[in-house]
Protein backbone atom coordinates (compact mmCIF):
# COMPACT_ATOMS: atom_id res chain seq x y z
CA UNK A 1 0.00 0.00 0.00
CA UNK A 2 1.46 3.40 -1.19
CA UNK A 3 0.32 6.71 -0.55
CA UNK A 4 1.06 10.06 -3.16
CA UNK A 5 4.41 11.31 -0.93
CA UNK A 6 6.11 7.63 -0.21
CA UNK A 7 5.54 4.25 0.63
CA UNK A 8 4.43 3.08 3.63
CA UNK A 9 7.37 1.45 5.93
CA UNK A 10 7.53 -2.50 5.30
CA UNK A 11 7.98 -4.40 8.99
CA UNK A 12 12.14 -4.25 8.67
CA UNK A 13 11.52 -0.83 8.29
CA UNK A 14 8.78 -0.21 11.49
CA UNK A 15 11.63 -2.63 13.31
CA UNK A 16 14.87 0.39 12.18
CA UNK A 17 11.89 3.13 13.22
CA UNK A 18 11.30 1.53 16.83
CA UNK A 19 15.14 1.28 17.54
CA UNK A 20 15.86 4.59 16.09
CA UNK A 21 13.19 5.74 18.79
CA UNK A 22 14.68 4.08 21.88
CA UNK A 23 18.28 5.15 20.63
CA UNK A 24 17.13 8.38 21.30
CA UNK A 25 15.35 7.95 23.76
CA UNK A 26 18.65 6.77 25.95
CA UNK A 27 20.41 9.24 24.65
CA UNK A 28 18.29 12.14 25.81
CA UNK A 29 17.62 10.25 29.06
CA UNK A 30 21.24 10.23 29.41
CA UNK A 31 21.63 13.92 28.66
CA UNK A 32 19.07 14.69 31.14
CA UNK A 33 20.66 12.35 33.52
CA UNK A 34 24.41 14.19 33.12
CA UNK A 35 22.78 17.45 33.71
CA UNK A 36 21.18 16.56 36.67
CA UNK A 37 23.96 15.14 38.25
CA UNK A 38 26.27 18.01 37.06
CA UNK A 39 23.68 20.49 39.22
CA UNK A 40 23.79 18.27 42.15
CA UNK A 41 27.85 18.26 41.88
CA UNK A 42 27.51 21.93 42.14
CA UNK A 43 25.33 22.15 44.84
CA UNK A 44 22.31 24.05 42.68
CA UNK A 45 20.00 21.76 44.73
CA UNK A 46 21.03 22.53 48.22
CA UNK A 47 18.54 24.23 50.58
CA UNK A 48 19.98 27.49 50.62
CA UNK A 49 19.29 28.23 47.19
CA UNK A 50 15.81 27.13 47.11
CA UNK A 51 15.02 28.69 50.44
CA UNK A 52 14.15 32.30 49.48
CA UNK A 53 11.30 30.99 47.40
CA UNK A 54 9.59 29.43 50.29
CA UNK A 55 9.15 33.27 51.51
CA UNK A 56 6.02 35.52 51.11
CA UNK A 57 7.65 38.51 50.34
CA UNK A 58 9.58 36.32 47.65
CA UNK A 59 6.96 35.03 45.80
CA UNK A 60 4.73 38.14 45.84
CA UNK A 61 7.77 39.80 43.61
CA UNK A 62 7.79 36.84 41.71
CA UNK A 63 4.08 37.21 40.73
CA UNK A 64 4.33 40.96 40.55
CA UNK A 65 6.87 40.91 38.35
CA UNK A 66 4.46 37.83 36.23
CA UNK A 67 2.06 40.23 36.75
CA UNK A 68 3.79 43.16 34.96
CA UNK A 69 4.83 40.92 31.98
CA UNK A 70 1.25 39.94 31.56
CA UNK A 71 0.69 43.67 31.25
CA UNK A 72 3.16 44.93 28.64
CA UNK A 73 2.58 41.73 26.69
CA UNK A 74 -1.29 42.32 26.46
CA UNK A 75 -0.87 45.70 25.73
CA UNK A 76 1.93 44.86 22.89
CA UNK A 77 -0.27 41.98 21.64
CA UNK A 78 -3.06 44.30 20.72
CA UNK A 79 -1.37 47.58 19.86
CA UNK A 80 1.02 45.39 17.24
CA UNK A 81 -2.32 43.68 16.19
CA UNK A 82 -4.01 46.96 15.35
CA UNK A 83 -0.88 48.37 13.93
CA UNK A 84 0.05 45.41 11.93
CA UNK A 85 -3.66 45.72 10.30
CA UNK A 86 -3.05 49.07 9.49
CA UNK A 87 0.22 49.05 7.97
CA UNK A 88 -1.33 46.13 5.98
CA UNK A 89 -4.04 48.21 4.71
CA UNK A 90 -1.61 50.95 3.69
CA UNK A 91 0.57 48.39 2.04
CA UNK A 92 -2.38 46.98 -0.07
CA UNK A 93 -3.80 50.58 -0.73
CA UNK A 94 -3.75 51.54 -4.37
CA UNK A 95 -2.95 54.54 -3.92
CA UNK A 96 0.60 55.04 -4.51
CA UNK A 97 1.24 58.05 -1.66
CA UNK A 98 -0.43 55.65 0.94
CA UNK A 99 1.50 52.90 -0.14
CA UNK A 100 4.95 54.15 -0.40
CA UNK A 101 4.97 55.89 3.29
CA UNK A 102 3.20 52.53 4.53
CA UNK A 103 5.84 50.26 2.82
CA UNK A 104 9.06 52.80 4.06
CA UNK A 105 7.46 52.67 7.92
CA UNK A 106 7.32 48.48 7.44
CA UNK A 107 10.81 48.48 6.26
CA UNK A 108 12.13 50.81 8.73
CA UNK A 109 10.63 49.31 12.07
CA UNK A 110 11.52 45.73 11.08
CA UNK A 111 15.16 46.60 10.67
CA UNK A 112 15.62 48.49 13.63
CA UNK A 113 16.56 46.64 16.43
CA UNK A 114 13.61 45.87 19.32
CA UNK A 115 16.57 47.13 22.22
CA UNK A 116 17.50 50.30 20.46
CA UNK A 117 13.53 51.18 19.73
CA UNK A 118 13.11 50.91 23.44
CA UNK A 119 16.04 53.02 24.67
CA UNK A 120 15.74 55.43 21.97
CA UNK A 121 12.07 56.39 23.52
CA UNK A 122 12.95 55.64 27.24
CA UNK A 123 16.03 58.07 26.75
CA UNK A 124 15.45 60.60 24.33
CA UNK A 125 11.86 60.60 25.08
CA UNK A 126 11.57 60.69 28.61
CA UNK A 127 8.85 58.29 28.80
CA UNK A 128 8.37 55.93 31.48
CA UNK A 129 9.68 52.53 31.79
CA UNK A 130 6.40 50.13 30.90
CA UNK A 131 5.11 52.93 27.74
CA UNK A 132 8.68 52.54 26.40
CA UNK A 133 8.75 48.77 26.47
CA UNK A 134 5.14 48.54 24.89
CA UNK A 135 6.32 51.24 22.48
CA UNK A 136 9.05 49.43 21.42
CA UNK A 137 7.79 45.56 20.95
CA UNK A 138 4.07 47.89 19.26
CA UNK A 139 6.73 49.49 16.02
CA UNK A 140 8.30 45.99 15.90
CA UNK A 141 6.17 43.52 16.37
CA UNK A 142 3.09 45.63 14.07
CA UNK A 143 5.51 45.89 10.97
CA UNK A 144 6.41 42.11 10.88
CA UNK A 145 2.31 41.23 11.54
CA UNK A 146 1.72 43.72 8.84
CA UNK A 147 3.63 41.73 6.27
CA UNK A 148 2.60 38.80 7.72
CA UNK A 149 -1.47 40.55 7.01
CA UNK A 150 -0.32 41.63 3.39
CA UNK A 151 1.18 38.37 2.45
CA UNK A 152 -1.77 36.18 3.71
CA UNK A 153 -4.76 38.47 1.44
CA UNK A 154 -2.33 38.11 -1.18
CA UNK A 155 -2.39 34.27 -0.62
CA UNK A 156 -5.98 33.96 -1.30
CA UNK A 157 -6.69 32.88 -4.97
CA UNK A 158 -6.96 35.44 -7.51
CA UNK A 159 -9.81 34.18 -8.40
CA UNK A 160 -11.85 34.79 -5.58
CA UNK A 161 -11.03 38.63 -5.83
CA UNK A 162 -12.14 38.79 -9.17
CA UNK A 163 -15.96 36.96 -8.67
CA UNK A 164 -16.53 39.02 -5.69
CA UNK A 165 -15.85 42.10 -7.93
CA UNK A 166 -18.00 40.67 -10.37
CA UNK A 167 -20.65 40.39 -8.34
CA UNK A 168 -20.52 44.36 -7.56
CA UNK A 169 -18.45 44.12 -4.07
CA UNK A 170 -16.61 47.08 -3.29
CA UNK A 171 -12.88 46.82 -2.32
CA UNK A 172 -13.69 46.90 1.73
CA UNK A 173 -16.31 44.37 1.26
CA UNK A 174 -14.18 42.16 -1.13
CA UNK A 175 -11.10 42.44 1.60
CA UNK A 176 -13.63 41.74 4.71
CA UNK A 177 -15.77 39.46 3.20
CA UNK A 178 -14.09 37.02 1.33
CA UNK A 179 -10.57 37.08 1.43
CA UNK A 180 -9.23 38.29 5.35
CA UNK A 181 -11.86 35.21 6.51
CA UNK A 182 -9.72 33.29 4.36
CA UNK A 183 -6.52 34.50 4.96
CA UNK A 184 -6.75 33.87 8.29
CA UNK A 185 -6.30 30.18 8.55
CA UNK A 186 -3.02 30.48 6.89
CA UNK A 187 -1.81 33.52 9.05
CA UNK A 188 -2.93 32.25 12.34
CA UNK A 189 0.52 29.92 12.46
CA UNK A 190 2.83 33.20 11.67
CA UNK A 191 0.74 35.37 14.05
CA UNK A 192 1.09 33.42 17.12
CA UNK A 193 4.74 33.09 16.73
CA UNK A 194 5.30 36.69 16.65
CA UNK A 195 3.23 36.83 19.66
CA UNK A 196 5.46 34.57 21.05
CA UNK A 197 8.29 36.86 19.91
CA UNK A 198 6.13 39.46 21.60
CA UNK A 199 6.14 37.21 25.00
CA UNK A 200 9.60 36.47 25.33
CA UNK A 201 10.62 40.03 24.33
CA UNK A 202 8.91 41.77 27.05
CA UNK A 203 11.99 40.42 28.69
CA UNK A 204 14.09 43.44 27.53
CA UNK A 205 12.13 45.18 30.31
CA UNK A 206 14.65 44.53 33.01
CA UNK A 207 17.31 46.38 31.16
CA UNK A 208 15.48 50.15 31.66
CA UNK A 209 14.23 49.01 35.10
CA UNK A 210 10.51 47.60 34.15
CA UNK A 211 9.82 45.13 37.05
CA UNK A 212 8.85 42.48 34.87
CA UNK A 213 9.37 38.98 35.72
CA UNK A 214 13.12 38.45 34.58
CA UNK A 215 13.68 41.58 36.55
CA UNK A 216 12.45 40.13 39.65
CA UNK A 217 14.33 36.96 39.19
CA UNK A 218 17.31 38.52 38.60
CA UNK A 219 16.75 40.61 41.78
CA UNK A 220 16.53 37.09 43.65
CA UNK A 221 19.39 35.69 41.88
CA UNK A 222 22.23 38.03 42.46
CA UNK A 223 20.98 38.08 46.16
CA UNK A 224 24.46 37.16 48.09
CA UNK A 225 22.22 36.34 51.13
CA UNK A 226 20.90 33.26 49.82
CA UNK A 227 24.25 32.63 47.84
CA UNK A 228 23.77 33.50 44.68
CA UNK A 229 20.16 31.10 43.25
CA UNK A 230 20.91 31.28 39.71
CA UNK A 231 19.84 28.38 38.69
CA UNK A 232 17.04 27.84 40.75
CA UNK A 233 15.67 31.13 39.49
CA UNK A 234 16.23 29.90 35.87
CA UNK A 235 14.49 26.76 36.76
CA UNK A 236 11.53 28.47 38.23
CA UNK A 237 11.39 31.24 35.52
CA UNK A 238 11.90 28.91 32.49
CA UNK A 239 8.54 26.67 32.76
CA UNK A 240 6.68 29.36 32.88
CA UNK A 241 7.95 31.11 30.39
CA UNK A 242 7.09 27.72 28.32
CA UNK A 243 3.84 27.38 29.49
CA UNK A 244 2.73 30.91 28.18
CA UNK A 245 4.06 30.31 25.14
CA UNK A 246 2.03 26.68 25.25
CA UNK A 247 -0.78 28.29 26.40
CA UNK A 248 -0.93 30.56 23.00
CA UNK A 249 -0.65 27.56 20.91
CA UNK A 250 -3.33 26.12 22.40
CA UNK A 251 -5.66 29.30 22.09
CA UNK A 252 -4.42 29.15 18.00
CA UNK A 253 -5.87 25.37 17.63
CA UNK A 254 -8.81 26.14 19.97
CA UNK A 255 -9.53 28.84 17.39
CA UNK A 256 -8.38 27.29 14.67
CA UNK A 257 -11.04 24.65 15.69
CA UNK A 258 -13.78 27.07 16.65
CA UNK A 259 -13.59 28.66 12.93
CA UNK A 260 -13.94 25.29 11.69
CA UNK A 261 -16.95 24.64 13.37
CA UNK A 262 -18.82 28.18 12.11
CA UNK A 263 -21.57 27.62 9.69
CA UNK A 264 -20.59 30.50 8.06
CA UNK A 265 -17.36 28.42 6.39
CA UNK A 266 -18.88 24.98 6.99
CA UNK A 267 -19.20 23.19 3.79
CA UNK A 268 -22.67 22.64 2.69
CA UNK A 269 -24.28 19.08 1.90
CA UNK A 270 -25.43 19.08 -1.81
CA UNK A 271 -28.36 17.10 -2.42
CA UNK A 272 -27.65 13.76 -4.92
CA UNK A 273 -28.30 14.83 -8.72
CA UNK A 274 -31.79 13.49 -9.68
CA UNK A 275 -33.76 13.40 -13.37
CA UNK A 276 -34.55 16.56 -14.48
CA UNK A 277 -37.51 17.33 -16.03
CA UNK A 278 -37.74 15.76 -19.55
CA UNK A 279 -38.38 18.41 -22.35
CA UNK A 280 -40.90 18.39 -23.86
CA UNK A 281 -40.75 16.00 -27.27
CA UNK A 282 -38.47 13.76 -25.49
CA UNK A 283 -38.61 10.00 -24.74
CA UNK A 284 -37.69 8.50 -21.28
CA UNK A 285 -35.07 5.97 -21.67
CA UNK A 286 -36.01 2.23 -21.08
CA UNK A 287 -35.23 0.62 -17.84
Amino acid sequence: MTTALYDVPGPRTRQRHRLYGVGSTVVILALIGWIIYLLLVSGQFSAAKWTPFAYTGIQELLLRGLGNTLKAFGLAAVLSLALGGVLATGRLSEHRVVRWVSTLLVEFFRAMPVLVMIFFIYVALKAEPLVALVAGLTLYNGSVLAEVFRTGVNSVDRGQREAAYALGMGKTQVMTHVLVPQAVRAMLPAIISQLVVALKDTSLGFLITYEEFLHAGKLIASNLDYDLPFIPVVMIISPIYIGMCMLLSWLANWVSKRQRRNPKVEAVEVAAPEPGTLLPGSHKPPA
